[in-house]
């Protein structure tokens, strides 16, 4: 298959947008890390250590998440470079390497995902 200057380009767009909402996930999880450090050490209770520590595992998620669309983005662009200097098949194995890095940065976004939704399980477990 043989690609073109634009295709890889095509995919600027939608790793910029992946990294800014990983960045913003990065973001809120450090706030309630934050906020719940207030509270225990206010009140030491097993219940907000365990939330601080599922926070701490969704964080180190988000953080691998973030290099793999950055090292995404940067193959990308390599690949968009390497096509325009007439190097085809660089380009196309950098593009291609940048399509695994982007699927290896939305499946560890699916690992966090179901890590966010056992915790909030575990939080509404509470109302039953």
């Amino acid at each position: 298959m043989k690609i073109e200057l634009t295709t890889p380009a095509l995919l600027f767009t939608s790793i910029s947008l992946l990294i800014s909402a990983y960045t913003s996930r990065f973001l809120t999880l450090a706030q309630l890390v934050r906020q719940l450090d207030g509270q225990y050490k206010n009140e030491a209770s097993e219940h907000i250590l365990k939330q601080i520590r599922n926070l701490q595992l969704r964080i180190s998620i988000i953080r691998y998440t973030q290099i793999m669309g950055g090292v995404s983005f940067f193959l990308c662009t390599l690949s968009t470079f390497l096509i325009f200097k007439d190097r085809n098949f660089a380009g196309e194995v950098a593009f291609g390497a940048s399509l695994i890095a982007l699927m290896i940065s939305l499946l560890l976004l699916i690992i966090e995902v179901q890590i966010s939704v056992k915790a909030l399980n575990v939080q509404l477990d509470k109302y039953k």
